[in-house]
């Protein structure tokens, strides 16, 4: 994989977090204002988009680190 292709690579794992983390946020504000209850849902729905994005990074990234293992081992 070219360094071009791994750089892009990283400008996508970024907008990934901030997509999840803001998608997470704006879906608990919006189900605040229909249901009355203030801050319960924009705090689930933070941390909800902090784990997707957790877990989508991981998994974004888990092919470049194969790779790097195996250029290492070989």
């Amino acid at each position: 994989m070219s360094r071009g292709i791994a750089a892009l690579r990283l400008v996508g794992v970024g907008f990934f977090i901030g997509t999840a983390v803001l998608l997470g946020t704006l879906t608990g504000l919006w189900l605040d204002s229909k249901l009355n209850t203030k801050p319960i849902f924009v705090i689930f729905g933070l941390f909800m988009g902090i784990a997707v994005a957790f877990y989508g990074v991981y998994r974004m990234l888990l092919p470049l680190l194969n790779k790097k293992k195996d250029r290492e081992d070989g």
